[in-house]
């Protein structure tokens, strides 16, 4: 037994083991010290990166944002501060703090020019996206880091560095936070600066955290007191990141779980012969007062049954929240015309996508047996000749895939069916004959003789 874990640990140590493809620390070093500095090219390549990017979310274009994060620098500066502090080189800490301002700066001033001359000012969803980080946020930032500083400590760097850069996605939040400051949306701004730090301040911890790990050699010998004292600065600014962030994601989840509740409560019991659904509203507010609004059309339910669905609430986890039902055109709530109008039109338009789900469907059908039947090349000649061989009746023939519909079980079927033109009447076995041997000839016992 102690032979076979020890065979076992081996082979893990081996899988695991980064020190057969691992560069050397100080070209590592090198390689990030490099990507620190923001200066000619990459302050150009920046400033056009974030001129796209800013582009993107304005249109919502997901590609255009991927490939603006492709090609920001934006790692650099972020990864130095990691490895700065990882080797105690206190030069480098100040050049990364220094380049990675600049970098925000730049950044955040290019973004806001766009947005304030864009004619575009309508925030879509791949900008919201940006303005509410979450714990997920971290955790990809965090393990994307982690990707970053191993691809980068080895000798075949490969795809991975854009790879985080698109993962961590440091640079839609600095066009988010420009686009804050041209519409003077200071919630916007909060929400993309925060996610922004999020991405930079756990990058730099995985890659503080890897360095570490890998033991590389520090810049200068530190004391255990100054030692003691940065990983508690370590563990302030880490908490600071994250707890927010965790509120948010808190929140996200639970509102989340009162929609996903509230759509099954109201798919599941508001079905009614005579009353139909037309529209429906969640108001999730993080308090007590959540609440389903919902507009009927068609006959009025009674009170009896607005009290038993309000009883039944509590069986979707929806103890605290207030539901309104709304009905008819002279109930005493003003009705909401917009509300019910914009029911109508998703009403509609979900019908029309059914009914054109199930044509497309019909479509698809019909396309297959059409290139079924295209593809399909009979040998006409010699099957007509042989049948004339043996029955001298026979004139011509043809045989072709043909498309039935069966009005009684409401199906369609392709079948094949071969239409024979005869000189005189076929008796019984002549026709048993000719149908075996064709049923034999073609090797389909569904085949259909049709006879002229």
């Amino acid at each position: 037994m102690e032979k076979i874990l020890a065979i076992i640990v081996e082979f893990i140590k081996d899988r695991f083991n980064l020190s057969h493809e691992q560069e050397d620390y100080q070209a590592t070093i090198k390689s990030i010290e490099k990507g620190v500095e923001f200066r000619g090219v990459n302050v150009w390549t920046l400033i056009f990166a974030i001129f796209v990017a800013s582009i993107g979310l304005n249109v919502n274009s997901t590609a255009v944002i991927i490939g603006a994060m492709l090609i920001s620098p934006l790692m650099g500066p972020i990864m130095g501060l990691g490895l700065s502090v990882g080797i105690n080189d206190f030069t480098l800490l100040k050049k990364s703090l220094r380049n990675m301002s600049i970098a925000v700066v730049i950044s955040i001033i290019t973004s806001t020019i766009y947005f304030y001359i864009s004619p575009l000012n309508e925030a879509q969803s791949e900008l919201l996206s940006r303005t509410i980080p979450t714990i997920y946020d971290v955790l990809i930032a965090l393990f994307g880091g982690f990707a970053g500083i191993v691809a980068s400590s080895s000798k075949e760097k490969g795809t991975v560095i854009p790879g985080v850069a698109i993962a961590t996605a440091l640079m839609p939040p600095l066009c988010t936070a420009g686009f804050g400051i041209a519409t003077g949306n200071l919630y916007y701004f909060i929400g993309a600066a925060y996610l922004f730090f999020i991405n930079a301040v756990m990058i730099s911890l995985s890659t503080f955290l890897f360095v570490r790990f890998l033991k590389f050699p520090l810049k200068q010998a530190v004391d255990t007191v100054h030692a003691a004292r940065v990983k508690r600065y370590i563990y302030i600014v880490v908490t600071i990141t994250v707890l927010p962030s965790v509120y948010f994601a808190y929140q996200i989840v639970q509102q989340t779980i009162f929609k996903t509740n509230a759509v099954n409560f109201i798919n599941k019991e508001f079905v009614f012969k005579q009353s139909q659904v037309i529209n429906t509203r969640y108001t999730y507010n993080r308090t007590d007062s959540d609440q389903i609004e919902v507009l009927l059309t068609g006959e009025k339910i009674d009170q009896a049954t607005i009290e038993k669905l309000k009883n039944k609430l509590k069986y979707y986890s929806l103890n605290k929240v207030r539901l309104v039902i709304k009905q008819g055109f002279n109930n005493s709530s003003k009705l909401d015309m917009s509300q019910l109008k914009s029911g109508i039109i998703e009403e509609i338009y979900h019908k029309n996508d059914l009914a054109l789900a199930d044509k497309d469907e019909q479509i698809k059908v019909l396309k297959k047996e059409l290139i079924s039947s295209i593809n399909v090349r009979y040998p006409i000649k010699d099957i007509t000749e042989e049948m004339n061989a043996i029955n001298p009746k026979i004139r011509s023939a043809s045989a072709n895939q043909i498309i039935y519909y069966d009005l009684c079980n409401k199906k369609m079927d392709t079948t094949l069916t071969v239409n024979l033109r005869l000189k005189s009447r076929l008796n019984r076995t002549e026709h048993r004959t000719l149908r075996n041997w064709l049923i034999k000839h073609f090797k389909n016992e569904k085949l259909k003789v049709i006879i002229e």
